[in-house]
C-alpha cells in the first residue's frame, strides 16, 4: 500500500508540476502578446467606407486592426485561463473566499473583455461599436495577468507579505512626502519672487514656477532625486529652496527604509526555512485516549512504531502530549503552573517518560514543531 501511495504521489507531483509549468507559460506568452500588439508592425491601417442615407457620397473612414495572428493567439491563451478558472472555482472547498481572493477577481477580470469584445464585433449598430471601443482601451487590464506569476515564485509572494506588513510605514513616507511636497512649492513660489528683478516684480519673465500647484510637481522630483530639469529655479534664493528640498525628500525617504528591509529579510528567512522542511503528507491520526481511561498515556505513545524520529510520529506525541495536559486533574482556582509542578503532576499520573524520553526533551520537540507550524501558516 504504501508504494502505490507513493507512486500515486509522484504521478500527482508530475501532473501539477505540469500545470503549473503551462500556466506560466500562456502567462508570458499573453503579456508578450499584449506588448506586440502595440507595435506599429502588428498594426494594419483599413480603409473603410460608409454609406451616408441623405448623403451624395460615402464616408471613408480609417480604422486600424491588430494583426489576426496575434488575435488567434490570445484566444488560445483565454481559452488556457477560462479553464484554468473553472476548474480551480469547482474544486475550490470554498466558494466564497475564492471569490473574493484578489488574485482570482484579477482573472476574471482578463478574461472577461476578450468574449464582449469577440461577441460585440459582429454588430453593427453605433451602441455595439462604442461599447467595442471602450472593450479595446480597457485591454490594459490583462497586464494584470502578471501578478499570477506570484503562484509560482517565492520571491513574489514574500514581496506581498513584506508590502502588507509594512503599510503604516508606506502611509507614513506618503504622509512625509505630502508635506514636503506642499511646504516646498509654496516656499519656491515665493521665493523666485523675492530675487525677482524690479522691473518684473511677478516674476512671469524669468520663472515657470507660475503658481503654487506647479510647484508640486518640481517638489515630487525633487525631493524623490529624480531632477527631470523640465523645472528649475533660476534665482539665488529659489536655488536654496531646491537644496533644502533635496536634502528633505533623501531623509524622508531614507527612515522607513531600513523597516521594510528588515520585514523583507525576514519573510524571505522564514520563505527559504518553509522550502527546507520536509513535505508531510496526510496520515490518520488516532485520537489519544481519555483521562479516565486505564491506558491514559500509556499505550499511544509506547507503541513500537512512535520513533521519536519522525515526523510523523512526532507529531502523534505532540498531539497527545497535548491532550493529555489538558485532561490533567488541577485544584479549583489554581494558577498555571510551572515547568517543576507541571512535571510533578505529569509523574503522579504516569505521563513523566515517554517511551524513556524525558518531559523536557518532548517539551523540546514539541516547540520546534510548533515552529514548523507557525512558519507553514505565515507564508501559505
Amino acid at each position: 500500500m504504501c508504494e502505490n501511495q507513493e507512486r500515486y504521489s509522484k504521478q500527482d507531483d508530475s501532473l501539477v508540476e505540469f500545470i503549473a509549468f503551462a500556466s506560466l507559460f500562456f502567462i508570458l506568452v499573453s503579456i508578450t502578446t499584449f506588448c506586440l500588439e502595440t507595435h506599429e508592425a502588428f498594426n494594419i491601417v483599413k480603409n473603410k467606407t460608409e454609406p451616408v442615407i441623405n448623403g451624395t457620397s460615402p464616408v471613408l473612414q480609417y480604422e486600424i486592426e491588430t494583426d489576426p495572428a496575434l488575435t488567434y493567439v490570445e484566444g488560445v491563451c483565454v481559452v488556457w485561463f477560462t479553464f484554468e478558472f473553472l476548474v480551480r472555482i469547482v474544486f475550490s472547498p470554498n466558494k466564497l473566499e475564492f471569490i473574493k481572493n484578489l488574485l482570482n477577481i484579477i482573472d476574471f477580470v482578463a478574461i472577461l473583455p476578450f468574449y464582449l469584445e469577440v461577441g460585440l464585433s459582429g454588430l453593427s449598430s453605433k451602441a455595439a461599436k462604442d461599447v467595442l471601443g471602450f472593450l479595446r482601451v480597457v485591454r490594459f487590464v490583462r497586464i494584470l495577468r502578471i501578478f499570477k506569476l506570484t503562484r509560482h515564485f517565492v520571491g513574489l509572494r514574500v514581496l506581498g507579505h513584506t508590502l502588507r506588513a509594512s503599510t503604516n510605514e508606506f502611509l507614513l513616507l506618503i504622509i512625509f512626502l505630502a508635506l514636503g511636497v506642499l511646504i516646498f512649492a509654496t516656499m519656491i513660489y515665493y521665493a523666485e519672487r523675492v530675487g525677482a528683478q524690479p522691473n518684473d516684480p511677478s516674476a512671469s519673465e524669468h520663472t515657470q514656477f507660475k503658481n503654487i500647484p506647479i510647484g508640486f510637481w518640481w517638489a515630487v522630483v525633487t525631493m524623490t532625486t529624480l531632477g527631470y530639469g523640465d523645472m528649475y529655479p533660476q534665482t539665488w534664493s529659489g536655488m536654496l529652496v531646491g537644496a533644502l528640498c533635496a536634502l528633505a525628500g533623501v531623509l524622508t525617504i531614507a527612515m522607513p527604509v531600513p523597516v521594510i528591509v528588515n520585514n523583507f529579510g525576514m519573510y524571505y528567512s522564514l520563505a527559504m526555512a518553509k522550502q527546507k522542511l520536509p513535505r508531510k503528507r496526510n496520515k490518520h491520526i488516532p485520537p489519544a485516549p481519555l483521562a479516565s481511561s486505564p491506558t491514559f498515556c500509556k499505550t499511544e505513545l509506547n507503541m513500537a512504531c512512535n520513533s521519536t524520529q519522525g515526523d510523523t510520529c512526532l507529531g502523534k506525541e505532540n498531539r497527545l502530549l497535548e491532550h493529555n495536559r489538558s485532561a490533567l486533574p488541577l485544584p479549583h482556582g489554581t494558577l498555571p503552573l510551572n515547568l517543576v509542578q507541571e512535571k510533578q503532576l505529569l509523574k503522579e499520573n504516569g505521563c513523566l517518560h515517554v517511551k524513556g524520553l524525558d518531559t523536557k526533551e518532548v517539551m523540546w520537540k514539541t516547540a520546534i514543531s510548533i515552529r514548523k507550524l507557525i512558519i507553514s501558516n505565515i507564508l501559505d
